[in-house]
């Protein structure tokens, strides 16, 4: 039985084995950036607070092309795809974070809900192919690869830590608060 709260997000399994678990909580901490960046207009997913310029259009994509580097180019070791693959990112690092300020919402939420589908697909077929033990097929310059359970794990805590972020920043647009 699937609880969903009153913010429209799945809650995790409270009794289920790891993959659900995981993929659960991983699921909740998407829609929770999602309910944080909801109808907003694109100056305040251009606002920051104090002294960060830490945007949750930024957040948006950013996050979008984790989950692309995490699940395409890391474990599938396939292309990162558009827009990431024409970036420059030797010159410009922090790419994803600045240039959603000229992106609309509408293009911040396609490229992030696409780029949640693709993560959802590609760890399906992760999953079909070795389950949460599969290793990913790019690793570390000293060999060593994650397991599609790292991946999993490293994502559910790359959202949790910038949710609290979300959350300050909405809290500072209007006033929206909780989890």
């Amino acid at each position: 039985m699937t609880i969903v709260d009153e913010q429209g997000r799945a809650e995790p399994p409270v009794a289920s084995g790891e993959t659900d678990t995981l993929l659960g909580f991983l699921e909740f901490h998407r829609a929770t950036l999602e309910w944080k960046c909801a109808g907003l207009d694109a100056d305040s997913l251009r606002a920051t607070v104090g002294a960060s310029s830490m945007t949750l259009g930024g957040m948006l994509k950013h996050l979008a092309y984790v989950e692309a580097h995490w699940f395409s180019r890391a474990l599938h070791d396939r292309g990162l795809g558009d827009p990431w693959d024409a970036v420059d990112w030797k010159s410009d690092p922090d790419w994803d974070w600045h240039s959603a300020a000229r992106d609309s919402p509408d293009e911040l939420f396609r490229v992030w809900r696409d780029a949640v589908l693709r993560s959802r697909e590609l760890t399906s077929e992760a999953l079909a192919d070795g389950g949460l033990d599969r290793l990913a097929t790019r690793g570390w310059p000293d060999g060593r690869r994650p397991s599609l359970r790292w991946i999993v794990v490293h994502m559910i805590e790359e959202y949790a830590r910038h949710n609290g972020h979300a959350d300050l920043i909405r809290e500072s647009i209007d006033g929206v608060t909780g989890e």
